[in-house]
Parts: C-alpha cells; sequence; structure tokens
C-alpha cells in the first residue's frame, strides 16, 4: 500500500509517496523548479492565485508517480499540507473570484486589531485564543469592506488546503484546526466563533461543512483523477496547515514536544494540554491535529515572516545565485557574533511577534572595509537565530521551554552556522529527522482512513539523522552579538517590544 501526501507552499508544491508498509520514501518531488511568484501590487500585499497551486501540483503528481515506479492503484490515500492563514474565495460554481490572499499579506492588520479592541481582549483570548490580528477572518473581511462586488458573489470560502481538496474531491469542507487558524474556531464552545461572524458581519453559510481533521473527507472524482493520472475513488483522508502538519511528520504530539522549521518563514511549534494565549498575542495558538473537545492538543506557535527569504534575497540579488551548500560554506569562515555586522531579517510582512509591526529588513554595522559577501551570509543566519531566540522567549512567557526542538533536515536546517547557533544560544539540543511535510500528509492520510491503526504504528519507521549540541566555546561570541541585535532592533523600530 502507498500514500500520497501534497504540501503547498507559497514557493512550490511538494509531492511525496511513501510505502506505508515499511516508512520508506519513494520518491519527492516539487514544481516549479523556481520559486512561485508572490505578487505584491501593493506594499504589505501578498497574493497568489489558487490556479497556480493546483496546475503545480499536477506536475508534481504526474512526475512522483514516474519516480516512484509505482502503479496508481496501489495508492490507498491523499494527505494535504497547505500555506497557513489564506483566503481563497468562490462563487456557486466553484470559480476563484480573486487571487488568494496569503499568509504574509499584513492588509487586515488594522482590521483586527479594531476588532480585539471592540470585541474586547478577554472575549478574543479567553474564546478564540488569540487577537483576529491579520488572520483569514479580517481577511475576509478587508474583502467585503473594499471589494463588495467580490464579497457578494461568494459562495464559500476556504483555506488553501480546503481549495485543493475542492479540486480533488468535489467537496467543500474544512476541519476545526483550520477555522481555528483563521481565528474562526471558539474553543470554549468547540464550535464556530459566533463573536467574529457578527462582529464582522460574515454569513456562517459562506463557511464549509466541518470534518475531522483525520477522516475521509472525499473521494478524487473522475476529471480530477483524469488530470492527475490517479484512480477514481482514491480517499483524501487528511488536511492541516503547514506548522501543525509539520509537527505531525516529526511525531510532535504531546504537551512539552517542540517542532521547528525555517524555510520562507520561520516557525517554532510547541503542543500543550493547557488552554493558553500570550495576552499580547504575539505568538499564537491553534487546534493541533490530533485536538478533540475531551483533549486538549494546542499548538503553541511562534512565526516569524522573514527568515529564508532573508536567504533566499541575498542568493538572487546581492550573490548572482550562488547555491546555497556553497552559501553555507562560506558563512563558515567567518567567527560567530560576524565581526559586529548585524541583519535584522524582518522584510516580509507584518510580524506577528513585533505586534503586527513591519518594520522591515535592515544590515546594521556594516563596514565596507572589513565585511564581506561571506559576512553578509553568516550574519543573516545568525539574524534569522537572533529572532528564533527573541520569539522564544515570549513563548516562555506562556510555559513553552524546550530542551529538544525536532526538524526536518532542510532550508536553513542545513546550514551549520545556523543550527549550531540555534541550538547553543537557546540551550537546546536539536534533532534532524528524514522527512518533510509532504511526507508528513501522506503518513496523516494513513491515520485517517484507517491503514495505521495509531500514530506509533504510523510513525515507527520515522528516521533520525542526528542531533546538534549547544556548543559552549561559541555561546559569549554569540550572546554578545544576540544582546546588540535586540538592541537594534528596540532602535529600529523607536521603542522596547518586549
Amino acid at each position: 500500500m502507498k500514500l500520497l501526501g501534497y504540501d503547498i507552499g507559497s514557493s512550490s508544491v511538494k509531492a511525496s509517496i511513501i510505502d506505508a508498509n515499511t516508512g520508506r520514501c519513494l520518491g519527492t518531488v516539487f514544481f516549479p523548479k523556481t520559486e512561485m511568484e508572490i505578487k505584491a501590487v501593493r506594499p504589505g500585499w501578498a497574493e497568489q492565485h489558487p490556479d497556480t497551486w493546483w496546475q503545480n501540483l499536477v506536475l508534481a503528481t504526474r512526475e512522483v508517480i514516474e519516480r516512484a515506479g509505482i502503479t496508481v492503484s496501489e495508492i490507498k490515500a491523499i494527505g494535504i499540507s497547505y500555506q497557513m492563514h489564506g483566503l481563497v474565495v468562490v462563487d456557486k460554481n466553484g470559480n476563484v473570484l480573486r487571487p488568494s490572499i496569503i499568509w504574509c499579506d499584513s492588509r487586515a492588520v488594522s482590521i483586527g486589531e479594531k476588532a480585539f479592541r471592540e470585541i474586547g481582549p478577554s472575549v478574543c483570548l479567553e474564546n478564540l485564543l488569540n487577537s483576529p490580528g491579520n488572520f483569514t477572518a479580517s481577511k475576509l473581511r478587508w474583502v467585503r469592506e473594499n471589494e463588495p462586488d467580490i464579497y457578494r458573489q461568494i459562495h464559500k470560502i476556504m483555506l488553501p488546503g480546503d481549495y485543493i481538496a475542492w479540486r480533488l474531491t468535489g467537496r467543500m469542507v474544512t476541519t476545526p484546526s483550520g477555522l481555528s487558524e483563521g481565528i474562526l474556531w471558539d474553543f470554549r464552545k468547540n464550535n464556530i466563533s459566533k463573536d467574529i461572524l457578527q462582529y464582522y458581519d460574515i454569513d456562517e453559510a459562506l463557511i464549509p461543512e466541518v470534518v475531522p481533521t483525520f477522516s475521509v473527507q472525499g473521494k478524487l472524482t473522475r476529471e480530477a483523477a483524469q488530470e492527475l493520472g490517479l484512480m477514481e475513488g482514491t480517499p483524501v483522508a487528511y488536511r492541516a496547515g503547514d506548522q501543525p502538519n509539520n509537527a505531525l511528520s516529526l511525531n510532535v504530539l504531546n504537551p512539552g514536544e517542540i517542532a521547528a522549521t525555517a524555510g520562507t518563514s520561520g516557525v517554532v511549534y510547541g503542543v500543550s494540554e493547557k488552554i493558553t494565549f500570550d495576552p499580547k498575542s504575539r505568538i499564537n495558538t491553534f487546534a493541533h491535529v490530533n485536538h478533540t473537545p475531551g483533549l486538549n492538543r494546542l499548538g503553541v506557535l511562534l512565526c516569524i515572516n522573514g527568515t529564508g527569504i532573508l536567504n533566499s534575497w541575498i542568493r538572487k540579488h546581492v550573490l548572482d545565485g550562488l547555491n546555497y551548500e556553497r552559501m553555507n560554506e562560506l558563512a563558515e569562515t567567518i567567527p560567530p557574533g560576524s565581526e559586529g555586522l548585524l541583519v535584522l531579517p524582518f522584510g516580509n510582512g507584518a510580524e506577528r511577534m513585533l505586534e503586527n509591526k513591519d518594520p522591515g529588513a535592515a544590515f546594521v554595522h556594516l563596514n565596507f572595509n572589513m565585511h564581506t559577501a561571506s559576512h553578509l551570509i553568516r550574519a543573516a543566519h545568525e539574524g534569522i537565530v537572533f529572532s528564533f531566540a527573541y520569539g522564544m522567549e515570549i513563548m516562555n512567557q506562556v510555559g513553552i521551554s524546550p530542551s529538544v526542538i525536532r526538524a526536518g533536515n532542510a532550508n536553513m536546517f542545513l546550514s551549520p552556522v545556523f543550527r549550531k547557533s540555534l541550538s547553543t544560544l537557546t540551550n537546546a539540543r536539536i534533532e534532524l529527522y528524514d522527512t518533510d511535510g509532504s511526507q508528513g500528509a501522506a503518513r496523516g492520510a494513513g491515520i485517517g482512513a484507517g491503514i495505521y491503526k495509531n500514530y506509533a504504528e504510523a510513525f515507527s519507521h520515522l528516521h533520525k539523522i542526528g542531533s546538534i549540541e549547544p556548543d559552549a566555546s561559541i555561546r559569549p561570541a554569540l550572546e554578545e552579538a544576540y544582546n546588540q541585535w535586540k538592541q537594534s532592533l528596540e532602535n529600529y523600530i523607536g521603542k522596547s517590544i518586549t
């Protein structure tokens, strides 16, 4: 038996096929081969058209089947991971009415802040566990206020994963975990939030049917099967946002366990059994994939928009496309602290941990007579580490204090400077695993379709590549640079934000 998993990112669409019995990944591919474009018509905006995701999913599906060398009848379930917090709006025929407003778009910040004040901080935090902020519900309200002709045509709203599932199955459904990431879920009532709908004047009929995260949520239609080269009737049995799914892929399911990613954006995701929240909503709490009304499993999420995208920007615009492996090698030639050069990596939209401020990125203490491209790379990697450490100080305030961080061996975790600096500065061991979001989605599909009897069976073959321990010899230099970085950040924004 084989399982197919998709990861719908903002950079690419990845597909993986795993053998359900051995856990071995038989093939992984991604499309496009260059990063998908994010359109920014105005400052702070970020949009992608859902048809682009689908077109790349079709290409990835056909190639991964060929690479895996299997017959499509062997695929017994499909799972979906997707970029969180996006908004897709469709009419009654399922036609997309406008490009998706994606996760790093900050146009709805003021709408969410006003809602937080007027609904009341206590109501929002105690029931939604978050401020409405710049999340999906607030983005929908922006459409209502600014594009009324489009809003009147909306039949259903969807998250990016809901849209892909609809294209696969013809069913428009969503999940409690998905609604919680859109700040549309009331944790006290375990239902769609009436407070948000009433305040934003949104008809509940726009929200699709709610189904469990692990369940047969629909079956592949004939049309979709023909386009993808798959078997009609194959069940779609799992969907989750990329960060809860990343935690699942690393077998992070229970209180005290921590997962991290550092792709375009960076995330630290800890599981808690307590209904907890940050009073300033700098970090966020969502329903984890295994959360149920009788068993609290809440994902406490620190998101940093400007992480790997900084590394990508330097590669494209400063280093003329130098490959990432060589960049990592050059970073290692520079001592910890980058000889005074600091980088603030916040150049990808409003940052939640900075209370939705959008300061942009900055290079601080750049010396033309001393610093080279190698310094620039190391300082960027350290700047991303510093942003992680800064956010994790906030997470400590709500009881998330990791001694072990699990991560996939990908993106910034391929950088020795990044992973050693992160381990040292946070004093946590980093465990690297041979997995990714698409493989996690495939295993999730196996759970949802009943192919695996429990989580332990699903992850019995998860392979740990290795561990990185804190390095006391570089800690003093990193701590000194980090303290200077924090001071620069506060000076740059104009006031203390801690």
